[in-house]
């Protein structure tokens, strides 16, 4: 479907606004559940060295999500994949409260894969925002998708006492209330997304054969091949991998090291909300600041927004001002490092190959993450939370020198045919 220049930059605006809504919906119905999912697999296990399972199979449902919704996407387009996401995200957040009245941890974990396939969703909505997007323009508009997060994500965590009382009222364990609201919102995401988002924007973009004939299969070792053969690209899944793994150890761990300090839920939650408000809030301004100096110095600023902030983490102790700024700064460093990243990722990127390296990185992302939250209950258990934020400082600290070392290198030609 050929569009001219004027169609192009109306449907531009048509799928920002329906993706907005969609990522407010799809981040409240993540957040909604993720807050306690780590408290939950505490109490089932009667301790927290295993607690992190629940994160990390949540970002393994997102790794193996992200790879099957690209290759969904690459054959259909983004909408089926985004709708089929959220659809299994619904899924699991009945099966996780089935998991708490029963009692069974296994059961939490295979609810929170499924949730992942929402949280992959959520991800791969920035790219659908690129789709259309000029390219002196990517970086504002995957930035645009990941500030509409805000609204849902700080509504999540602060949701949580609420969402206890509403499982107490219907009758069911106080914390599988909260997955309640994600039901709710993940079902929410999956009906806006199929009724608004018409045109497809990879289709209209060129993504997709107009006979749903996909230009090339979604192969990982394929796409990974791509990147390791583009430098730019190198560093862009760098950025990616780095400030996830960072930010998912230490924010996985933060509401076990509160409750260890007799903190209640309630401050649990504000303290993750400015933590996930840092995630998104500011993330227009970086938008606009790595089309203004480029991806390259935006993720040495992320490398040193998240040194910072692991820092902070690993002297606050006890101290609740220390871990609001601590993780504050932490979610301000991974927004720098995901939208500097996967902006330059698309650059280095031509059409035909885009779709499938996007989904690579995602998966590798969303791998790295839960391992990262997985280790991260063995690593607070065995030497402390303030060790497991020295690990963070240290990988911040190699991908603040990756991005210095390759400013002083030759700039290579990144790809500018619109996407």
């Amino acid at each position: 479907m050929h569009v001219d220049d004027a169609e192009r930059r109306v449907l531009q605006r048509r799928t920002l606004v329906t993706l907005s809504v969609s990522q407010v919906l799809g981040s409240a119905g993540l957040t909604s559940g993720i807050t306690v999912g780590g408290l939950i697999a505490k109490e089932l296990l009667d301790g927290d060295t295993f607690a992190g399972l629940s994160t990390a199979s949540l970002t393994l449902g997102s790794a193996l999500g992200s790879a099957h919704l690209a290759r969904l996407m690459t054959e259909r387009g983004r909408r089926p994949g985004l709708v089929t996401g959220y659809a299994v995200a619904v899924v699991g957040a009945v099966v996780a409260i089935v998991a708490v009245q029963q009692r069974s941890f296994p059961l939490l974990i295979v609810g929170s894969v499924m949730l992942g396939a929402g949280q992959a969703s959520n991800l791969l909505t920035r790219y659908a925002a690129a789709d259309l997007a000029p390219p002196d323009q990517r970086a504002r508009a995957i930035s645009r998708l990941v500030f509409m997060s805000t609204f849902g994500a700080v509504a999540g965590p602060v949701m949580v006492g609420l969402g206890e009382a509403v499982g107490r009222g219907v009758g069911i364990d106080e914390l599988a209330g909260p997955y309640l609201f994600s039901v709710v919102f993940f079902l929410a995401a999956a009906i806006v997304t199929m009724w608004r988002l018409r045109p497809d924007p990879l289709v209209i973009a060129g993504g997709v054969r107009r006979d749903g004939t996909p230009r090339t299969r979604v192969d990982l070792l394929g796409s990974l091949r791509l990147v390791r053969a583009r430098a730019e690209a190198r560093l862009a899944l760098a950025s990616m991998v780095v400030s996830q793994v960072v930010m998912v150890a230490v924010m996985t761990m933060t509401p076990l090291h509160m409750r260890d300090h007799d903190h209640s839920v309630q401050l649990v939650g504000f303290v993750l909300a400015v933590h996930i408000a840092g995630m998104y809030a500011l993330a227009p301004l970086i938008g606009r600041l790595n089309d203004r100096i480029g991806g390259y110095r935006v993720i040495a600023v992320a490398g040193t927004v998240l040194g910072l902030s692991t820092i902070i983490t690993a002297l606050a102790g006890a101290a609740p001002s220390l871990l609001f700024l601590g993780l504050f700064l932490l979610g301000v460093g991974w927004s720098g490092g995901l939208i500097a990243g996967s902006s330059l990722l698309t650059a280095s990127m031509p059409l035909e190959h885009r779709t499938k390296v996007q989904g690579a990185a995602d998966l590798s992302m969303s791998l790295m993450g839960g391992l990262a939250g997985l280790s991260s209950g063995f690593v607070k258990h065995s030497v402390g939370y303030h060790m497991l934020s020295n690990g963070g400082t240290l990988a911040a600290g190699l991908l603040l020198v990756a991005a210095v070392v390759a400013l002083r290198q030759p700039r290579p030609n990144t790809v500018t045919t619109p996407s």
